[in-house]
């Protein structure tokens, strides 16, 4: 009987083809932009603290210094009793450490969550800052209307082509799930303008899984949506995928060090899922209408 117990354990090892998250190492360069990325996580429930926990001891050792939250962080009610279990109670840790979370809203969201301290939106449903050499562009993609293009326009063009642009919201552009998948149309608005401009990275949630699809356009999608909620076997496993996990809840940390990107996605038990360095794709800037 334990004979067949130890070989269906390794079975299921190879099957979720995971590696300790020892096995990659992050750079630490001084100066370089240290973060998590997290979506769908605003359950209260065990999964979402699992993965807390996972992110409060991959702190110790990889310092980073925010977090950007991917849509749905408050799933069910925006009672003060909502955000203590759902949010401040999961991260404590991490908040007494200083570690800032940036937020952006997702369609199980209610919009005032942009007036919460803890998310750093300061009452606005999109915002942009800035973190070293990196420009990050926090959208709401469950009204993305003409106001908000022609800001994010602005934006974009003003920065210039010298620091990283990254742009993270709920819906996804490029996904294999099959619950939900390419958001087409919000796609046909954004994708354009983060060519011209020089957009490098893009993450979002909505869907429940983990995903990095193969670059398009030079721009480097991911997918992370099970922070706390999942969908088991969800992936389609099509062309555009680079890398896919739909058995388990997962985070990602990054670093970016001049012109690298990278990046770890670790399970709720700490397992490595996917990791990797990507670089900067050299851009043009955009020619003047």
């Amino acid at each position: 009987m334990y004979k067949h117990l130890s070989f269906a354990l390794i079975l299921v090892g190879a099957f979720l083809g995971l590696a300790h998250a020892d096995q990659f190492k992050f750079p630490l360069k001084p100066n370089s932009v240290r973060f998590a990325a997290i979506g769908d996580m605003g359950t209260g429930e065990k999964p979402q603290y699992q993965i807390a926990q996972q992110m409060i001891s991959v702190h110790q050792a990889f310092p980073f210094d925010f977090v950007i939250m991917l849509g749905d962080n408050i799933y069910g009610g925006s009672a003060p009793k909502d955000f203590e279990k759902k949010f401040e109670e999961p991260y404590k840790p991490l908040l007494d450490a200083g570690v800032k979370f940036y937020a952006s809203l997702g369609n199980h969201d209610n919009p005032n969550e942009r007036l919460y301290k803890f998310f750093n939106m300061n009452g606005s449903n999109y915002y942009t800052f800035k973190k070293g050499n990196v420009r990050f562009f926090a959208l709401d993609s469950n009204y993305m209307d003409s106001g908000q293009l022609t800001w994010l326009e602005k934006q974009l063009k003003d920065a210039g082509n010298k620091d990283w642009k990254i742009c993270f919201f709920h819906h996804t552009l490029y996904s294999t799930a099959k619950a939900h998948g390419s958001a087409v149309e919000l796609r046909s608005l954004l994708e354009p303008m983060f060519i011209r401009y020089g957009v490098d990275a893009v993450f979002a949630g909505h869907d429940h899984v983990y995903e990095r699809i193969h670059p398009q356009g030079g721009i480097y999608y991911f997918t992370e949506g099970s922070s706390g909620e999942l969908r088991t076997g969800d992936l389609k496993r099509t062309s555009i995928e680079e890398k896919g996990f739909d058995v388990d809840r997962t985070f990602m940390v990054i670093e970016i060090s001049g012109n690298e990107m990278y990046f770890e996605t670790l399970s709720r038990v700490g397992n490595l899922i996917d990791s990797g360095t990507l670089p900067r794709v050299a851009r043009l800037a955009p020619k003047s209408n």
